[in-house]
């Protein structure tokens, strides 16, 4: 990230970190609550059926793959968004690109399994990440040390995915429990990347980065929650 005409906000005083974070969670909260209300368009509308029909007519890991792409183009997209439009931009076209990739594996949560799964899986990953987020944030501690194993964790996964489409393997209960940790050190790695190095003006793209890795978290719990059912 080109912090060369920007501080990062670690370097400023109590104030104008308050006011960064509180306009990061800010915009984080609007995120989720923004894709939830697509979300929620998509099933009352009668768009959900068919678009997982439309999705699940392929091959699933496919659809796997495109999460975990879209995950990286997330994170590239917020070091690169200088613009408040620009990051505006990317966040919105993430959070639809997530909901519309999400649509299949809800509709299979709530027919397979019953709408409550989604529920309690959303509630799981809003714990996890506070309590990732808490450790962050009380300890000071820096995790910028986690970031070449969530890099080649998503790289590792997306070869799995890959390997699972061309020889027909299942990746089971195993890969989505994997997965999680790694979206732990994810939300690790990207707390302390938006305390540590982003300006103050960042905001929009430091609450963009948040949400790849709730949205990367809460997929793979939901997974997990369906396969115990």
């Amino acid at each position: 990230m080109n912090t060369t005409f920007a501080p990062p906000v670690a370097a400023l005083g109590d104030d104008a970190r308050a006011a960064f974070l509180v306009r990061t969670y800010t915009h984080l909260l609007g995120a989720i609550l923004l894709f939830a209300g697509i979300e929620i368009f998509f099933f009352t509308s009668g768009l959900a059926i068919p678009m997982a029909q439309a999705m699940l007519g392929v091959n699933w890991l496919l659809v796997l793959g495109g999460f975990v792409i879209v995950s990286w183009f997330a994170s590239s997209a917020a070091v690169r968004a200088e613009s408040k439009a620009a990051q505006y931009a990317a966040l919105g076209a993430f959070v639809l690109a997530e909901a519309i990739i999400f649509v299949p594996l809800l509709v299979l949560a709530a027919v397979n399994v019953g709408p409550s799964v989604i529920g309690a899986a959303a509630w799981t990953t809003l714990i996890g990440f506070s309590v990732l987020t808490a450790i962050v944030f009380f300890t000071g501690k820096d995790f910028s040390f986690l970031g070449g194993l969530v890099k080649w964790g998503m790289g590792l996964a997306l070869v799995a995915i890959v390997v699972g489409v061309l020889t027909g393997f299942n990746l089971g209960t195993w890969f989505s429990v994997a997965m999680i940790g790694l979206a732990g050190a994810a939300i690790l790695y990207d707390t302390s990347k938006v305390l540590n190095e982003y300006p103050e003006d960042r905001y929009v793209a430091a609450a963009l980065t948040l949400f790849a890795s709730v949205a990367l978290m809460f997929w793979y719990v939901l997974r997990l929650f369906m396969s115990r059912r």
